[in-house]
């Protein structure tokens, strides 16, 4: 595993630049959001894919979702009500995870049962810009121990995953609770997961 350091608000372009190089060829990284490390790979690389639902599988879970730039391409992923924009548009980018219904270019492997999908837009600097490098949006779900406990230390990380993962970006410990997950394929919203992100907005 390739393993590098970088500062949050001000990340060097140029490990950004390698951890693109890795998705684009079909790889699997480590990255920081604003809540905890993910692991990541463009949506689009059915390999990549199948590796994350490996790494995924050995901690007992499946949750993915990924991550958006912005809110400019949503519609290509999925299927948004007027509602569902605009309290996107209120929150994001922030703590908060919104299942949608899928749209017919994300891939099936990440379509739920009911035919959602997950959609990220993390407020955090290093997340957004390699999905906005990519071009493409960025499987994110949170890094994770065999026991399905969520990890902070990017230093246990890069032990235990350094022959699963090809890349990883660092900043440090993060001590936050995984996203918010917000249903808005319905009329009315439902909290499915209260994390990070405050959902009194719903209440």
């Amino acid at each position: 595993m390739e393993f590098y350091e970088l500062h949050p608000e001000n990340p060097q372009m140029r490990y950004i630049n390698k951890a693109v190089e890795v998705l684009k060829n079909g790889g699997v990284i480590i990255y920081p959001t604003d809540t905890v490390y993910g692991i990541g790979c463009d949506i689009f690389n059915k390999q990549a894919l199948d590796r994350v639902f490996a790494i995924k599988q050995d901690a007992g879970t499946k949750l993915l979702s990924f991550v958006c730039p912005d809110l400019k391409d949503i519609a290509k992923y999925a299927k948004v009500s007027d509602y569902a924009y605009k309290t996107m548009k209120h929150l994001l980018p922030g703590p908060y995870t919104f299942i949608l219904p899928a749209a017919r270019e994300v891939p099936k492997k990440l379509w739920s049962k009911r035919q959602t999908v997950g959609i990220r837009i993390p407020n955090h600097t290093i997340a957004l810009t390699l999905a906005r490098e990519l071009g493409n949006p960025i499987i994110s779900t949170s890094v994770t121990n065999r026991k399905g406990e969520v990890m902070y230390d990017p230093q246990e990380m890069k032990s235990i995953f350094n022959m699963q993962v090809d890349l990883m970006l660092s900043c440090g410990n993060l001590q936050g609770e995984p996203s918010s997950i917000v249903d808005l394929s319905n009329e009315t919203p439902e909290i499915i997961r209260e994390g990070s992100g405050d959902v009194s907005y719903f209440l």
